[in-house]
């Protein structure tokens, strides 16, 4: 058996595992953990009450985080004609069509979003396969499908972030950078829990939101107390 490092033994003393706790404690352990030479990303963990094999189960959405991600996304455009040049103006780090469609086909995935105008659908359905595992298919649904590309860009820039259920029923994402103020974490973390109420699917039965966890980059998981969830959904604290 490994032996944990000094960091980890540090970590480990910091979390009873056997505990659940506030946002406010946990995010002040994650704080107070040994630091790293970069910022950590924040991430939360919802185990959702739904069967993500029937299709009528399957939960996806979008959220603007109040407080942005404090990463500096890269946004690419797939459009044709003045809608390139639109996208650039607008703050697009890439856009074209064709040159970057087989750009992304040869395995380049140097972005963080992908938009796409409608009439570009048909060349991007053939890069399923490269961005479809990293989640950046663009979809009508997520606002990434569009002939408005500048609302689109900032957006995206402003920190509008796509989730998804995997096929455990569980929901990740980042909410933010451990830097951020615990306030401005607490305020991504609600506004993602709101979203994520509003497509519960109707014929989810039971307990909705089944678990709650945080996490930091190189921190611990911590488990978090469900009435946490019930405090974002009457929209208390904001």
């Amino acid at each position: 058996m490994s032996r944990l490092t000094k960091r980890r033994r540090e970590i480990a003393k910091r979390v009873d595992k056997t505990k659940v706790y506030s946002l406010e404690e946990a995010i002040d352990i994650l704080k107070a953990a040994p630091p790293t030479k970069f910022d950590q990303s924040v991430e939360v963990a919802f185990k959702l009450g739904i069967d993500s094999r029937k299709s009528d189960q399957n939960v996806r959405g979008t959220v603007s985080l109040p407080n942005g991600t404090g990463k500096k996304l890269i946004v690419l455009v797939l459009a044709k004609g003045e809608k390139v040049k639109e996208a650039l103006d607008a703050g697009a780090d890439f856009a074209g069509s064709d040159d970057l469609v087989e750009k992304i086909a040869s395995g380049w995935t140097a972005f963080d979003s992908v938009i796409a105008t409608p009439d570009m659908m048909r060349e991007v359905g053939k890069l399923g396969k490269v961005l479809g595992p990293r989640g950046l298919m663009p979809t009508p649904k997520a606002g990434t499908v569009t002939l408005d590309v500048v609302k689109a860009i900032k957006e995206a820039k402003a920190g509008k972030i796509e989730f998804k259920g995997d096929r455990y029923g569980i929901v990740n994402c980042g909410v933010g950078k451990l830097s951020f103020t615990g306030k401005g974490l607490i305020e991504n973390i609600r506004a993602l829990t709101l979203s994520i109420q509003r497509v519960k699917p109707s014929s989810s039965k039971g307990h909705y939101f089944e678990a709650f966890h945080l996490s930091s980059t190189m921190g611990p998981g911590i488990k978090i107390d469900s009435r946490e969830i019930d405090v974002a959904l009457k929209g208390e604290g904001k």
